[in-house]
């Protein structure tokens, strides 16, 4: 039996890549998962403030009784901080014991650090009866881990070259992939006032999950 330092260390040796935007791989794992959906899911991305964002929703919710989960990264002092409900971190073992459920459902697929954690997020979500569940985006937003929940809103803070041989590298085409997270029919917040227009044409073109994950 892993703890979670081992858990951890060995995480980071089984994908050839570091960061491997793609979704295919870890929406098989997640098929297999009997995922239960909060009543409302709000997704963040952006370059700055996602992290002050989450914390600022998360109070005003559970200050007004709900029962709020919440995915950040990175952690500051311990892993567990990525995974909270209700602001209190999720337990050393339920963390263990979620990875032992993805390693079991995981085969020969690859994974990577991000998105091992996002699924055992998710798995330590659906054991808890949440009202609202927050995701903050890792990288990116399009071919993010967390985008293969469909949020009932999305927030697009702030937006700045970050990332450029990953994401590209003119803001436009940055803002096209922090833009993946909005849904057709659900509303965007956006967190500052000269929107680009790769943003602005999505937002008249209605995108839809499938178009935006390609």
């Amino acid at each position: 039996m892993r703890n979670l330092e081992d858990w951890l260390s060995w995480q980071e040796t089984i994908s050839p890549k570091s960061i491997d935007l793609d979704l295919i791989r870890v929406s098989k794992i997640f098929q297999k998962m009997n995922f239960v959906r909060p009543s409302y899911v709000i997704t963040i991305a952006g370059t700055n403030g996602k992290g002050s964002t989450v914390a600022i929703l998360e109070s005003i919710l559970i200050e007004s009784g709900y029962s709020v989960g919440s995915y950040t990264s990175p952690h500051l002092l311990e892993f567990n901080e990525r995974i909270k409900v209700n602001k209190v971190p999720s337990s050393t073992k339920e963390i263990c014991n979620a990875f032992e459920i993805i390693e079991k459902s995981r085969k020969d697929i690859t994974l990577t650090y991000f998105e091992f954690s996002t699924l055992a997020a998710f798995i330590i979500f659906s054991q808890k009866k949440l009202d609202v569940l927050i995701l903050e985006v890792g990288l990116g937003g399009r071919l993010d881990a967390v985008n293969i929940i469909d949020s009932d809103v999305s927030i697009i803070t702030n937006i700045g070259l970050d990332h450029t041989s990953i994401l590209g590298n003119d803001m436009n085409k940055i803002a096209l992939e922090k833009s993946g997270v909005m849904r057709r029919n659900k509303p965007t917040i956006i967190g500052y006032s000269e929107i680009h227009n790769s943003i602005i044409c999505l937002l008249y073109t209605s995108p839809s999950p499938r178009d935006q994950r390609g």
